[in-house]
């Protein structure tokens, strides 16, 4: 399993996949805004996402964990 985590702090500003989906290395994930920039997270592996931990509108701090992919 591997964790998609937030290289920022900021606010969950749109999730760009599901839980069950499938991923690429390299995709995004969710996209943050912080400082009124808009910032995409992406997979660092492919896989499928087993877990989303946060929901669009969540303030995330730098290093949490966003979602599990296995």
């Amino acid at each position: 399993m591997n964790e998609v985590k937030a290289s920022m702090a900021g606010s969950v500003w749109k999730l760009t996949v599901n839980q069950g989906d499938k991923v690429e290395e390299g995709q995004d994930v969710v996209i943050l805004e912080s400082m009124k920039m808009e910032i995409p997270i992406a997979a660092e592996t492919e896989g499928t996402i087993k877990e989303l931990k946060v929901s669009e509108g969540d303030f995330v701090n730098e290093g949490d964990v966003i979602a599990i992919i296995e």
